[in-house]
């Protein structure tokens, strides 16, 4: 019986564009691709650095200078992941989804629900696409378990099939809100980023709710130092 992640993207198929990973790789990496003896680890290696570069789109919409890259909110959430302390929560499987839930944006982009040219539907496409690429056509021909188990991660995280997953659904949001409060006093409270706070109500696992919850009363506290 299949999943109800893995149907959901059988019926969803039809209606996808010709998304193909390959048409978006720099001309330097597909050289390194096509050589009689392919380097994978540094075409992937290159790949990654891609996700230093990407700036995160959210921050760009609002109007934050030199705002975060894509690899340094995956960075910070993995330390998170790390310092968990809820019983029965694998926290290195939490390190390995945080590491790997955003790395199809490397090539893909950083496309945010309020993009009107690309839905939820063809985001999803688009991204799976291009991990199944980076898992299959890259890492499997050095390291096919480490293939395996990044793919594994990867729809962990997406299909929300475990209880790693749900933490670090949470910790993507809170790490968001972690670095909107950060904004919010570097920009003295002048900007306004409240929208951003919305996720709040979908935060579930009880850690961190916690730490939202703290979170909150600090900034509560901040803005009300300003008056």
């Amino acid at each position: 019986m299949l999943s109800r992640g893995l149907a959901n993207r059988l019926l969803s198929q039809r209606n996808m564009s010709a998304w193909n990973p390959r048409d978006h790789l720099p001309q330097d990496i597909k050289q390194l691709l096509q050589k009689p003896s392919p380097n994978y680890p540094l075409a992937l290696f290159d790949i990654l650095h891609k996700l230093k570069l990407q700036r995160r789109t959210g921050w760009i919409n609002n109007g934050i200078q030199n705002p975060e890259s894509i690899s340094d909110h995956m960075y910070r959430m993995s330390i998170m992941s790390w310092i968990l302390n809820s019983k029965g929560i694998d926290t290195a499987r939490c390190m390995k989804i945080s590491l790997a839930h955003d790395m199809a944006e490397s090539i893909v982009g950083d496309i945010t629900p309020f993009d009107k040219k690309i839905g939820k539907e063809e985001k999803h496409h688009r991204e799976l696409s291009t991990i199944e690429f980076l898992c299959k056509e890259i890492v499997e021909p050095y390291n096919p378990e480490a293939a395996k188990d990044l793919l594994a991660a990867w729809l962990e995280y997406e299909d929300q099939t475990t209880l790693e997953a749900k933490y670090v659904k949470d910790l993507d949001k809170f790490e968001m809100l972690v670095q909107c409060f950060e904004y919010e006093k570097i920009y003295e409270g002048k900007k306004d980023l409240s929208q951003f706070y919305g996720c709040v109500k979908d935060i579930t696992t009880d850690e961190v709710s916690g730490w939202t919850r703290n979170l909150l009363a600090e900034r509560e506290e901040y803005f009300n130092s300003l008056k």
